[in-house]
């Protein structure tokens, strides 16, 4: 008998062109399979598209290198055969009697046919929709299947505009499908339109009864005390008898020590007629005072495993289904004072700071392991939202659980945007999808789909776009909230002493999140589809604070420059491509910047905005060459998007509500709107959103120079002080203030003083503030923020002579290792000066924040590298408590220096050792995530920083130190 659940067949694919396969469905999967990877055929990428199986067999070149895009022939030329490819595979499998075989497709793009053994099986249209056959009757008895699918693109590619614009002609936007492949502001068109088997195939065992689409929902009284799980499923009996079963229900909790608790285990007997499918409703499981799961920020990711299983008579088990489950209530309605969309969970309001997302790759190379590097950069981010744009995907089942166990909630839009529905240049279909009821289906399969995932939070329509009536009515009826979640707009009270209605709440489609009909309407920027969300390009730091910025209470798409590092550029542009840009002075004064081809391919932002906003690179001076220019620019990425943030967050609940920023990331190699690259390297804009975005933080407000702490938790900070230093560029320290005594009450942000050194007698033209927010009783630091800033109408320009400013560092290091993963954690400690006596922080002793540690230091070994420093052992303390033996052994760099002085602009970064390398050549290890990066140090400050990263197959790794004192990289492990 084969054991009973899903195997993914994920590898041993090939592909092959259609027009080079001379053989029909049916002689590949009986007579004439294919041997191997022998032309025509080449091993594929399933889950993947042709575009992608073409890349990664060097059929085509990278078309997010350089211009190479341009070489690659687009479907709009060659016509839609000449990316309908077939893909083949085997697998094997041996059914009892009474079981049954189904293969699983959970998408395809556009539509297929299906070939098995020799049987033929249609696909239909649709991007967005699950496919299932019950295949047991075709299954090779003897056990090798051969399996063949001919992929077709979608109906309608369209072409691209010698001008390009946002989707091309938007002939892609009558079918229902991703909409940016014909291109946008911020990609080059994708030209085979993500044709292909682009998610997860399997195959799956089950009994004579089939589990379909079980539906969770929690409910909850008392202020969250008294908890209800509610259940509902479908079950199919695929039999010839009347099945009679045993439904189980188990939910349990994983305590410490990989300790599961069992909360509730309940047995329920059910009869399902003979080829017949029933809707099974359990009895509420009643649960008091559960573990609650809160977005990033707010609290744990709490989660309970619910396992589901049917047992028929004289079988056994015949079908098992599990999924993580967080209890959670999420309230969403229009706040009366700023007009605002307002978020609650669990009866809590959050201030929303988020990222807009189009997805993780272009070409839809998707993994696990992406996913989780993608989320967790969010969450590291201190972001608590993302937007999933309605140009891009309904995102996979494996985003949806990243963000579960990372507490991202997430605003899921269907495939309708504006570009494409109804304006434009040539005018769009105002129309939508051609196919209406295609489309309904497929956002009916995805709500199955992702629906029992505690992070998603909201459906939208589209993107700066209603759905077409008929389907913005079917939508808003299929989504439409349960009694029990509805909302009053007014009052923002639920009605949670409404009794449970006679129909179960699981029993809806979804029923607990509401459905707004667009990115631009119901609280969201004016709230009626005006265009008034953005803007998306380069702003002075402080307009981010004033009262006349942005007057809307929710802003779901404001943004900004994102350029990457140098080497970023060097590996994925050619030698030409490494030409900065050329600065030209305009009549007016202001400066436009003209970039190289490559880089207007790849859509570069630039950091000017001539006649507004001078350039923000020019401010440090005149960039010399590429690494220069990129340096200087991550100085511009860290001011601008931690002002953004913290302008935002200065006007919480009086004006805003929340702002999402546009966007976080880039599936492509693109040069604008980004926090990391796509090679998965940050900028210092993702440091500057992290350090604003902190639930507890204390800030500058740039309009007013008012000294700010914002409090987003649910408790009041009590007896904590402000302590305010300014350093000079000589290392000295003219202005120092501690405000101590102080209270935040919980969910506002409070001022406590005017920094008023600029104000002082002969001022620095440009200088350093340090703020440290600190608990009055042990001197911990809860928020630290570090600030350049220079008197108004001046420039950043004495940093250059800054540079060969020789300010001596030791770093101090300890690395534990697990198999190919590197868990570390430096000290780096400006020695160029003691601390001053009158300074108790620094040391910068940080609070364990929730989340902060997420390590698994349970289970690395320890590595002892020679050089002991007792006196270091102490820093280490906290950290060694993890771990099941400690060791005093500590790597010691130290980089010499003479002089006093901030060290300025520090960041790591983490390389394979290579005796040689060639030119442009990548040696950097990515992703690595960083507790900070991007940092200053004041004269006899300390800086705790942890690294983590894996590093490939028999590579040794190399951290290397940078920064704006220190060049060219200090080996420092």
């Amino acid at each position: 008998m084969a054991k009973i659940g899903k195997i993914v067949l994920d590898s041993g694919w090939l592909a092959a062109r259609s027009t080079e396969v001379q053989l029909t469905g049916t002689q590949l999967t009986t007579t004439h399979p294919p041997s191997g990877s022998t032309s025509p055929w080449m091993e594929a990428d399933v889950p993947g598209t042709v575009l992608g199986t073409l890349v990664k067999n060097k059929v085509v070149p990278d078309p997010f290198y350089g211009l190479e895009n341009e070489t690659i022939i687009d479907i709009a030329d060659s016509g839609r055969e000449y990316y309908t490819f077939w893909f083949f595979t085997t697998f094997e499998r041996k059914l009892s009697g009474n079981q049954h075989l189904v293969l699983n497709f959970r998408a395809i793009n556009y539509s297929a046919e299906v070939y098995l053994n020799g049987h033929q099986k249609v696909l239909p249209k649709g991007m967005f929709r699950r496919h299932s056959l019950d295949v047991t009757d075709i299954l090779n008895p003897e056990g090798q299947n051969l399996l063949a699918v001919l992929v077709h693109p979608p109906d309608h590619p369209g072409k691209i505009p010698p001008e390009g614009g946002q989707g091309g002609d938007h002939e892609i936007g009558k079918d229902v499908a991703t909409q940016y492949v014909q291109g946008w502001d911020w990609i080059a068109p994708i030209r085979d339109r993500n044709t292909g088997i682009w998610d997860e195939v399997s195959i799956y065992v089950t009994g004579p009864v089939k589990i379909i689409d079980p539906h969770l929902v929690s409910t909850f009284f008392d202020g969250y005390k008294r908890v209800y799980l509610h259940a509902t499923t479908e079950l199919e009996n695929k039999g010839a008898w009347v099945a009679e079963c045993n439904l189980n229900i188990q939910v349990s909790l994983e305590l410490e020590g990989s300790i599961c608790l069992v909360e509730h285990l309940q047995t329920q007997h059910v009869s399902i007629p003979a080829g017949k499918s029933v809707q099974y409703t359990f009895p509420e499981l009643f649960f008091y005072k559960p573990n609650l799961w809160w977005p990033n920020g707010m609290g744990k990711q709490s989660m309970y495993n619910v396992i589901i299983t049917v047992d028929v008579g004289e079988y056994g088990e015949s079908d098992s289904w599990s999924h993580l489950f967080g209890f959670r209530k999420i309230e969403s309605y229009i706040d009366s004072r700023t007009g605002g969309r307002l978020f609650k969970v669990n009866g809590q309001p959050i201030f929303i700071r988020g990222g807009n997302w189009i997805l993780s790759d272009g070409l839809l190379r998707l993994s696990k392991k992406r996913y989780r590097t993608d989320i967790k950069f969010h969450a590291d981010m201190n972001f608590n939202m993302i937007r999933c744009w309605g140009g891009g995907l309904a995102e996979r089942p494996e985003f949806y659980h990243y963000c579960d166990i990372y507490g991202l909630l997430v605003w899921q839009e269907f495939w309708i945007t504006g570009d494409v529905d109804g304006r434009g240049v040539p005018v769009s279909n105002p129309d939508g999808p051609l196919d209406h009821d295609l489309f309904l289906l497929c956002a009916r399969d995805t709500v199955k789909l992702l629906r029992n995932h505690p992070s998603l939070a909201l459906w939208v329509g589209g993107n700066e776009q209603v759905p077409p009536p008929d389907i913005n009515d079917a939508l808003k009826n299929d989504l439409k909230l349960h009694p029990f979640f509805v909302i009053s707009e007014e009052t923002g009270k639920s009605m949670e002493d409404l009794s449970l209605q006679s129909v179960d709440p699981s029993q809806y489609l979804d029923g607990t999140r509401v459905y707004i009909q667009g990115s631009m309407w119901d609280g969201f920027a004016s709230g009626r589809g005006d265009f008034t969300d953005g803007p998306y390009e380069i702003q002075d730091p402080e307009s981010f604070f004033r009262d006349d910025f942005y007057k809307y209470g929710f802003n779901p798409e404001v943004g900004s420059v994102g350029m990457p590092v140098a080497a970023t550029i060097r590996a994925t542009m050619p030698p030409e491509g490494w030409q900065i840009p050329f600065f030209r002075k305009l009549p007016n004064g202001y400066v436009k910047e003209v970039a190289n081809p490559i880089w207007e391919y790849h859509k570069y932002i630039p950091y000017s905005k001539p006649g507004k906003v001078h350039d923000q690179i020019l401010l440090y001076g005149t960039p010399t060459d590429l690494d220069d220019f990129c340096l200087k620019a991550q100085l511009a990425n860290y001011i601008q998007y931690r002002a953004l943030v913290e302008g935002y967050t200065s006007h919480m609940w009086g004006k805003h509500t929340g702002f999402l920023i546009w966007k976080t990331q880039n599936p492509w190699t693109g040069l604008r709107g980004q926090f990391y690259d796509h090679l998965l390297d940050q900028t210092a804009g993702f440091y500057g959103c992290r350090c604003a975005a902190e639930p507890i933080h204390v800030q500058l407000n740039l309009a007013t120079y008012f000294i700010e702490v914002v409090n987003t938790q649910s408790a009041e900070l009590s007896d904590v002080a402000i302590e305010a230093s300014v350093w000079d560029l000589s290392g000295t320290c003219p202005y120092y203030k501690v405000f101590d005594k102080l209270s935040v009450p919980p969910k506002k942000i409070v001022s406590f003083g005017e920094m008023k050194y600029p104000k002082s007698k002969k001022p620095k033209p440009l200088y350093f503030l340090l703020l440290k927010l600190y608990n009055m009783s042990d001197y911990s630091i809860i928020s630290r923020n570090f600030y350049w800033l220079h008197l108004p109408g001046g420039d950043y320009k004495l940093l250059e002579a800054y540079r060969k400013r020789k300010v001596p560092l030791k770093i101090t290091s300890r690395t534990f290792i697990k198999g190919s993963t590197y868990e570390m954690e430096m000290h780096v400690k400006n020695t160029s000066k003691k601390p001053d006596s009158k300074c108790f922080t620094y040391k910068n002793n940080f609070i364990t924040r929730l989340g902060d540690d997420d390590f698994d230091m349970a289970s690395l070994e320890p590595v002892n590298i020679g050089t002991k420093e007792k006196d270091e052992v102490g820093l280490f303390q906290r950290i060694c408590r993890h771990f099941s033996r400690e060791t005093d052994g500590l790597r010691v760099a130290e980089i010499n220096g003479t002089e006093e002085g901030v060290a300025f602009f520090l960041h790591f970064s983490v390389h394979a050792s290579k005796t040689e390398h060639k030119e442009g050549e990548d040696t950097r290890i990515l992703p690595v995530h960083y507790s900070d990066n991007y940092f200053s140090l004041v004269p006899g400050e300390v800086m705790p920083i942890k690294i983590s990263f894996e590093v490939p197959p028999g590579v040794t790794p190399r951290i290397t130190l940078h920064g704006w004192n220190y060049h060219g990289g200090h080996a420092v492990f």
